[in-house]
């Protein structure tokens, strides 16, 4: 079939279409899901198979399930790659051994495709006596940024970098400065945070009492409960995190609160997951499934939707047997609760198409007997299966006592009664955003449409950019039937609204109205106009928690993090968010270039920085850096390089962090003197040059050794000969004995 927009098309092939070396692999998008249906029929018995996979292909035809995206991209490729989205990681030990064992174990875990969520609250705090080495412990944040360190160098699949979400509890001692960690603008910026917020917490903070900050039973120090929430929705307010999740609420509703416990969450908030927890996603898509979009009798096909749950059920569950895992924890904590994340998207398009307006009434009634239908099939879906294939391991009868579960119909509760479930969880709603652009741009889970069109920044490989003009598929589709020329205010209840003009509270009705429905959580996020008063805002995370959600995210567009996507005016006084973009380059630029001497290269860097030459009061800015050398070794790197640092420069505001950056990057096998202080390595040096440049550029020279510009700091020093990087694990100890050359550190060896 044709994709609905050019940059569906995109998306399909660059994420989710099969490309091999050799071989065919997806020519079409039906060749996907051709691939996908008959990947997942692999789980049934042989006589069957043919069966399921046109059962599994036809609900995968026009959109209507969105497996996730890792199903999609993986299923029957025979990669070694995992077919679950979410992950949380295991229970990080209080020691330095146990702490990068965990951390590797979320390395691979990211490689292979997942997202990875880590509760970091059984660190000690910063300042804590470490016993047996006379030290203080560094604390929690200092292993995050450790975390986060590795992240940028993980290619997640090899398409997406990696993704994590932090946690800390609410009555950590260095809970403070996890709140504000995120007011640095490059610090944790491969994380989520959520702070656990407790009930006990809650109940404080209504007394308007103290509240105890406690690591090993012990009270460290004691806040104003109101204090500490203060600084939390300041920091939200500023910086747009973190985030809350009320873990008391959520292992309250846990379906396997028998056994297990939860103490995070995946990257996104929708999967609340134990040590090791893993849980698979789809959506079904409510856009797809209206009949007589705009007229007066629009309705759900609630027989199709039914059927399509209790398909995508199978599907999902399927899964957990055809997938790799990337730790053996990992495939036994999945194998033995076989927990789903089955959700929706095109909530928003398919209550426009039934003139129900975001957030209003009639939308959270819709909600809610959608959302509703939708757990009461995949329960019986789940209870049939159990039937033919068994209960999940770790099933226990008084699971029908548990919330989710108490409020199921009698034919439902009587159907678990006889055989079980065959899932230890079944609903949760994840954001969706790629595979719904591939949907032909449908609303995204649960969310409002943002805008119903906009304009998106296309890059091209030979690094220009292109603009691809898109729109929602609620305005396609009205177009297309009601003629392009339609006014959207003649549309049934004024429904085509977006999320600039609703307030907090109507996105927080939906939230509730959906979680109601849900087993696990919900990925949502409040957006609040940028100048929503702070009192306004401060309480929107007490009201989701008077509201009965899990967890709540706001985004308040500001100057730490800028705008996801703004609005401005078009030609067509249409609304378009554009994302940020980076100046245009001038015709000419003026600089300066320096000279940089390494003392292992035989050849000179040059490095040059051209500066913008049209800021406001005659400033000047890095505007681009080239970096040139002889040495063809440095190539690749120095063109990678350079390329991004450009692209920070041109981006405008402040960009003297990536000169910090740059300066900590530290060589294996060794640095060198220069000008008299140690440099870890050459990508520290050009650190340094660029440090130097941005200081003369701002009329500063106290950091260069002559007049501006400076041409050539210098020669280096060489360092005392550094030991050769061991090529397996690259630590600088391989030495040479008895004619081979052996690692210190990791036992390589290599003789000749």
């Amino acid at each position: 079939m044709a994709f609905d927009s050019p940059l569906a098309g995109e998306i399909w092939s660059k994420k989710y279409r099969f490309r091999p070396n050799d071989g065919a692999g997806d020519a079409t998008v039906e060749a996907t899901w051709d691939r996908v249906a008959t990947a997942l029929a692999e789980a049934e018995p042989a006589k069957l198979r043919g069966r399921w996979r046109a059962r599994f292909r036809d609900a995968l035809e026009d959109y209507r399930f969105l497996p996730a995206g890792r199903i999609l991209a993986g299923a029957g490729t025979g990669r070694a790659v995992t077919l679950f989205n979410c992950f949380v990681m295991g229970t990080v030990p209080d020691d330095l051994d146990g702490i990068f064992l965990h951390l590797r174990e979320a390395a691979v875990t990211m490689q292979q495709g997942g997202g990875v969520g880590m509760d970091f609250s059984t660190v000690r705090p910063s300042g804590a006596p470490v016993r047996g080495v006379g030290a203080e412990a560094s604390g929690p944040l200092s292993f995050m940024d450790v975390w986060d360190s590795m992240c940028r160098t993980i290619m997640s699949a090899g398409q997406r970098r990696g993704a994590m979400m932090g946690c800390l509890r609410i009555d950590h001692p260095d809970i403070e400065a996890f709140i504000d960690a995120k007011r640095d603008a490059v610090r944790f910026r491969n994380f989520n945070l959520s702070v656990l917020v407790t009930d006990a917490f809650m109940t404080a903070l209504d007394a308007d009492a103290d509240w105890p900050l406690v690591f090993g039973g012990e009270v460290r120090r004691t806040v104003r409960a109101a204090d500490l929430w203060n600084r939390l929705m300041q920091a939200t307010y500023d910086a747009a995190e973190p985030g809350v999740i009320f873990i008391d609420r959520v292992n309250a509703a846990n379906n396997l609160a028998h056994c297990e416990v939860i103490s995070a969450s995946n990257p996104c908030g929708e999967q609340m997951l134990p040590p090791y927890g893993a849980c698979l996603l789809g959506s079904i898509n409510l856009a797809r499934l209206v009949s007589s979009p705009f007229d007066p009798g629009a309705a759900m096909d609630e027989v199709e939707l039914a059927a399509l749950t209790r398909t995508a059920v199978r599907m999902l569950d399927n899964v957990i047997d055809v997938s790799r895992f990337p730790l053996p924890a990992q495939e036994e904590e999945a194998r033995a609760k076989r927990r789903l994340g089955l959700g929706v998207t095109g909530l928003a398009d398919a209550l426009i198409f039934c003139g129900a307006r975001y957030g209003e009434d009639r939308a959270v009634a819709l909600t809610e007997q959608w959302l509703g239908l939708i757990r009461r099939e995949a329960y019986r879906a789940s209870a049939e299966l159990a039937a033919e294939k068994g209960a999940f391991p770790l099933y226990d009868p008084a699971m029908l006592d548990r919330p989710n579960l108490a409020v199921l119909d009698p034919e439902t509760r009587d159907l678990i009664a006889r055989h079980g479930l065959r899932n230890g969880c079944l609903t949760s709603i994840a954001p969706t955003g790629t595979t719904s652009l591939l949907a032909g741009n449908v609303s995204s889970g649960i969310e409002p449409v943002f805008a119903f069109t906009y304009t998106r920044k296309v890059l091209q490989p030979d690094g220009s950019k292109r603009e691809e003009a898109v729109e929602d598929y609620a305005l396609t589709l009205w177009k297309r039937i009601m003629g392009a020329g339609a006014p959207l205010e003649s549309a049934p209840g004024d429904a085509f609204v977006t999320a600039q003009t609703l307030t907090p509270e109507h996105h927080l009705r939906m939230q509730a109205a959906a979680q109601a429905q849900i087993d696990s959580s919900i990925s949502k996020t409040i957006n609040c106009p940028e100048d929503i008063a702070f009192d306004a805002f401060s309480d929107v995370y007490r009201q989701g928690y008077r509201l009965g959600c899990k967890g709540l995210t706001t985004y308040r567009p500001n100057a730490i993090t800028g705008s996801v996507l703004s609005v401005e005016p078009s030609p067509s006084d249409e609304t378009v968010p554009v994302g940020p973009v980076l100046t245009p380059r001038p015709a000419r630029l003026e600089g300066a270039t320096y000279k940089v001497r390494w003392p292992l290269d035989a050849h000179a860097v040059y490095v040059t920085i051209n500066d913008s030459n049209d800021e406001p009061g005659g400033e000047r800015r890095p505007m681009e850096i080239f970096v040139n050398s002889k040495n063809m070794a440095h190539y690749a790197w120095t063109v990678a390089l350079t390329r991004m640092v450009s692209a920070v420069f041109r981006r405008g505001g402040d960009v003297s962090f990536v000169a910090e950056e740059l300066k900590a990057v530290f060589d294996p096998g060794g640095g060198a003197w220069m000008e008299g202080r140690y440099t870890p390595s050459l990508p520290a040096a050009i650190g340094a040059v660029i440090e130097r440049h941005m200081n003369l550029s701002a009329g500063d020279g106290a950091s260069a050794p002559e007049a501006a510009p400076v041409q050539d700091p210098g020669p280096a020093t060489a360092a005392a000969p550094a030991p050769t990087a061991c090529p397996r694990c690259g630590t600088p100890g391989l030495v040479r004995k008895e004619g081979c050359d052996s690692c210190l550190d990791c036992g390589y060896s290599r003789c000749g």
